[in-house]
């Protein structure tokens, strides 16, 4: 496994994470435990998204204020070898 596959891997898990959490908080909105761990993976997750930011490019287009179409350049997923 590639590292550019391994940091999606991460950031695909904390995302999950954050994700399922913030459905959980929805119906226990206060359960500080769960507030706490939602907490952890967010700041697991913004260095993961920088790192392979900075290396890869923005994940999104969204991600990227700076120029709004550099995303496009990037080789598509069917573009990658292997």
């Amino acid at each position: 496994m590639t590292d550019r596959e391994m940091l999606l891997k991460k950031i695909g898990t904390c995302k999950f994470a954050v994700t399922d959490i913030d459905l959980f908080l929805d119906t226990h909105p206060g359960d500080t435990e769960m507030l706490r761990k939602r907490d952890e993976y967010l700041a697991q997750l913004r260095p993961l998204v920088e790192k392979f930011e900075e290396k890869y490019g923005p994940l999104t287009k969204d991600e990227n204020a700076a120029n709004s179409w550099s995303w496009v350049k990037d080789p598509w997923p069917w573009d990658m070898e292997g």
